[in-house]
């Protein structure tokens, strides 16, 4: 089975919580193998970088616009969860174990804007 990026992206919004419950890499790597992949469990969401490359994902180059199915690794902030921040994007809002705001996720990620990179299948 390909990937099939609407079928995770159905997956995050069916299965987003209301508020978070600090289990985002949980439920974006479930809504990923929905979508058509495996990928192994890593101990932070902020090691699933290479996790995505290994599978076949490729980082965004600056200036490109998230689409469906593209999912964002965000490396944890000053002061916050060492674990970082995974969410996936469903066309029009991103989702991790709830419904985001927009991609930061959160207050904190938002004001600190710490280092990520948004990966796609090609």
């Amino acid at each position: 089975m390909g990937w099939n990026k609407f079928a995770a992206a159905a997956y995050a919004r069916h299965n987003a919580r209301a508020s978070s419950h600090g289990i985002c890499a949980t439920y974006v790597r479930l809504a990923i193998r929905a979508g058509g992949i495996e990928l192994p469990i890593t101990h932070f969401a902020k090691d699933y970088g290479p996790v995505l490359i290994h599978a076949g994902f490729r980082p965004l180059k600056p200036g490109e616009t998230p689409q469906t199915g593209d999912i964002v690794v965000i490396q944890p902030r000053p002061g916050g969860n060492p674990a970082g921040h995974i969410a996936l994007f469903d066309g029009s809002t991103w989702y991790s174990d709830f419904h985001q705001r927009d991609m930061w996720g959160g207050p904190g990620y938002r004001q600190a804007k710490p280092s990520h990179v948004i990966y796609r299948m090609p």
